[in-house]
């Protein structure tokens, strides 16, 4: 029997002139930096492959000779210094004395999201919310923001993916080991840990607090995995969403409450605090709870929290938002109750939906406890004023504070470096400097066809090399046949990648409707084998683990993919990371996308192909139903039906006849240099109308002017002067609400229903104000004009005056209407409180019609 098996790791001994490379390896800058991440790969291509792509693994594994040798290469040591006079300059850039335009020195934004994805060698992200907070993050680096973000360190990321020969999803996930990533413990002036306490049941559980480097910002993480706490506590930052709800409670606690210690135990003072989804609400308590402890009531303290925190929400599906049983939440936050000087049901109070029962709702927290709140498209931020119009209950959905900025992808990260080299010969350098000049990117249309094309199908044939490399692991290990491989990749050739490909790759949720291409099998059959125009179709993307729904999708896929008239036209790769996800937005023609209206938040792996070229086929849904131009891609328009059945079918004849009659025919309308010009046309159209658009510093930028400014100035104005505002404002909202239920109008006036133009309509309101004072209303018309045929509405708002008293002891409100156009109009009065220290008119969500 052979003994016990013992690990030695040898390291290798950088050499002196290399010695920077930790340096490199050791900021998040390389995740964006493809030169960068270059300098490793050509040390040892086949290393950087096996492990992940994380350079500083590879730094501890890679042979010191190969290393001594690099040192003496003048072609390497040529690349290594570009790459740090490159990494130098973007560093050594000072911040600008007012930070990002827009906001005031000495202001400092801080970004909590559970899930940030920089990198695929960096796993503490599962999907889309991540690699929107790691764009977020990037874009305000480049913008020299003043920012910092907290999250969670996981031992275990978001799981790796396996699918079996049966078309079954295997989850495995592996513990991160902390020396290969790109972080480093924060520590005090004196050299020890930097640690905080968050209080659970019957303990305090112990954190320790981390930091990735992000170029310019910082990136703070807590980590539970200590010896002081005990194994079940440990176990809270070890897996990235993993548990039960009891789980998700701690999780969330530490990420809110730990996270708002670890700033103040790190010196930091964020004039704005941002909520990035609702996981990280209880932050808002914890922000309460340190006001009070300073001698403001709850409601002040809640006041002045709010008053400079912005809440963005990421999903229309009600499972996305997390709602905690009461009793859980009693137990868990039973001192923290007594704390913010609470009764109970004031406490449960603070999280609950009208419209969803009992449960804490950490998204109803979230917007009680911030006074900015935004969806992340257009017609997002519509959903979302519907789905929380109960806690404005008064006002109508679109007026209330739900705003919204639509999210962008960052460029650097997600540009392939060919389109880089092309951009810098045909549009100069400046077109880094120049990522939101609409006029500046209609250049790309001097770019010759045939030079465009050539790019395109680079990328394409590295993309069909990375899918055919993915597909043959995959079979193998499955134990198929080699024959079986051939047929599988016959037509995935990279030395001719001339069939149309159409990508489909996202998280499988069962609204985003995976399986929707396949709802006619014998029409898809005819696409897929059309004797002169062929299509290929790629699917990659994983089910959460508790997703049963979403886990058919992939079988299913798998299964018709075998079908003979399928086979080796339909593929469904495993394994979906940052990897696959560039290869494929850079390589496929069409990007699919096909949710189920309006459950699509945003949807931002359709702006990563856009800004490359390829050409996005889509239902008119988050992103796309404003990026959408009627000639940057295909349009599949949702139908408004009761019946979703009805719905599915209809769309799907759609996205079958823009196959069969307008993408088919385009890509293979060959011109006299071999493609279509018309195709590269409209590749052109998508790319310079999109990357201007959907770019995370248009992003960035967008949340300084109209949400971070707003906020950093709101917080002086009602913190300022020791709270005064804060008491003053809650004190007034106590006084107004009490008061509301007895608040009316009625109209004294008998205004005609048709006057001359040039007259004034005479409006003489009076209103029971209810021991009110009329400062404390306003009393408004809204006057309309609609046009049908047009499909237009005009409105106008007027302001009554406060004239005195009627006789009666009510408050007399005149206006004197002048309309200044002619036609059918209509108008309407209400009433609703006003403050000036109110951040949106409408934030008490009181409202009276008459």
């Amino acid at each position: 029997m052979p003994g016990t098996v013992f690990s030695l790791e040898v390291n290798p001994q950088i050499p002196a002139k290399l010695a920077r490379l930790s340096e490199l390896a050791n900021d998040l800058w390389y995740s964006w930096d493809r030169p960068t991440r270059e300098l490793f790969f050509r040390l040892d291509p086949v290393l950087w492959d096996e492990v992940g792509h994380n350079p500083k693994r590879f730094l501890r594994q890679v042979e010191e000779k190969r290393l001594q040798e690099a040192a003496q290469d003048r072609v390497f040591l040529e690349s290594f210094y570009r790459v740090l006079s490159a990494y130098d300059t973007y560093m050594l850039e000072q911040l600008r004395p007012q930070g990002q335009p827009g906001l005031d020195q000495g202001d400092l934004v801080a970004y909590f999201c559970a899930e940030f994805g920089f990198h695929e060698s960096f796993p503490i992200y599962s999907g889309g919310l991540g690699i929107l907070a790691g764009d977020h993050c990037k874009a305000a680096s480049d913008l020299s923001l003043p920012f910092v973000a907290m999250g969670l360190l996981y031992r275990q990321g978001y799981f790796y993916q396996f699918i079996d020969a049966e078309g079954n999803q295997v989850a495995t996930y592996a513990d991160s080991d902390f020396e290969n990533l790109p972080i480093s413990p924060v520590l005090t002036p004196g050299g020890a840990e930097i640690k905080v306490g968050v209080e659970l049941p019957g303990r305090t559980v112990t954190a320790k607090l981390w930091m990735a480097r992000v170029g310019h910002i910082k990136l703070y993480l807590l980590d539970t995995n200590l010896p002081e706490n005990s194994d079940e506590d440990r176990y809270i930052t070890h897996r990235l969403y993993g548990g039960d709800i009891t789980m998700r409670i701690k999780q969330e606690m530490i990420l809110g409450i730990g996270g708002v210690r670890a700033l103040r135990a790190v010196g930091i003072k964020p004039s704005v605090w941002h909520i990035n989804e609702g996981h990280a609400a209880f932050m808002i308590l914890e922000r309460a709870r340190e006001l009070v402890s300073q001698g403001l009531d709850f409601n002040a303290a809640l006041e002045a929290t709010a008053s400079a925190t912005i809440f963005t929400t990421h999903t229309p599906v009600p499972a996305g938002h997390d709602i905690f049983p009461r009793e859980l939440m009693l137990e868990y936050f039973g001192g923290q109750i007594q704390a913010l000087g609470l009764d109970t049901e004031r406490f449960l109070g603070l999280g609950l939906k009208s419209n969803e029962g009992f449960g804490f709702n950490q998204t109803a927290l979230a917007v009680r406890g911030s006074r900015f709140q935004n969806g992340v498209s257009r017609i997002h931020g519509h959903v979302s004023s519907e789905m929380l119009a109960d806690l404005w209950p008064q006002v109508p959905p679109e007026e209330n504070p739900v705003s919204y900025v639509t999210n962008g992808v960052h460029v650097p990260t997600f540009l392939a470096q060919e389109w880089r080299e092309l951009f810098d010969s045909y549009l100069g350098g400046e077109w880094r400097n120049r990522l939101c000049d609409t006029d500046f990117w209609r250049r790309v249309e001097q770019i010759p066809d045939h030079l465009y094309w050539s790019v395109r199908q680079a990328l394409k044939s590295q993309m069909i090399k990375e899918v055919r490399e993915r597909l043959t692991l995959q079979h193998r290990r499955n134990a198929g046949s080699e024959a079986h491989l051939d047929r599988l990749l016959r037509h995935l050739d990279p030395l001719d990648p001339s069939v149309l490909v159409v990508g489909f790759a996202r998280r499988f949720a069962t609204y985003k409707r995976a399986t929707l291409l396949f709802e006619d099998l014998e029409r898809l059959k005819a696409i897929v084998n059309h004797a002169d125009r062929p299509v290929i179709f790629i699917f990659a993307g994983k089910a959460h683990p508790a997703d049963r729904p979403g886990q058919e999708l992939i079988r299913d896929i798998h299964r018709l993919a075998r079908q003979p008239g399928f086979e080796g036209k339909i593929h469904m790769i495993e394994g979906y990371d940052m990897g696959l996800a560039r290869a494929l937005v850079y390589g496929v023609d069409v990007w699919l996308n096909n949710p189920e209206y309006p459950m699509e938040a945003s949807g931002t792996s359709g702006e990563k192909a856009g800004i490359n070229g390829t050409i996005n086929l889509s239902v008119l849904d988050g992103w796309w139903g404003e990026g959408y131009n009627g000639h940057n891609g295909w349009a599949i328009k949702p139908v408004h039906t009761a019946d979703p059945l009805r719905a599915r079918a209809e769309e799907a004849a759609t996205l079958y006849e823009l196959l069969e009659n307008e993408v088919m025919p385009l890509y293979y309308q060959a011109g006299s240099y071999g493609f279509s010009s018309g195709w590269v046309k409209k590749s052109k159209h998508s790319m310079e109308t999109l990357l201007p658009r959907y770019n995370a510093a248009r992003m960035v930028s967008q949340y300084v002017r109209e949400l971070y400014r707003p906020a950093a100035i709101h917080g002086r104005r009602v913190c300022g002067e020791e709270y005064r505002g804060a008491r003053v404002l809650s004190q007034w909202k106590h006084r107004v609400q009490s008061a509301w239920s007895g608040v009316s109008i009625s109209r004294q006036d008998h205004a005609p229903d048709r006057i001359r133009y040039g007259n004034a309509l005479q409006l003489e309101l009076a209103v029971e104000l209810n021991g009110l004072q009329p400062e404390d209303v306003r009393v408004e018309c809204i006057l309309s004009q609609h046009f049908e045929r047009r499909n237009l509405r005009l409105e106008k708002n007027y302001f009554l005056r406060h004239e005195g008293q009627t006789v009666d002891g009510r408050h007399r409100f005149v206006l004197n209407l002048e309309p200044d156009a002619c036609g059918r109009m209509d108008y309407r009065i209400r009433i609703y409180p006003y403050h000036e220290l109110l951040a949106q008119a409408h934030e008490t969500g009181l409202m009276i019609w008459l």
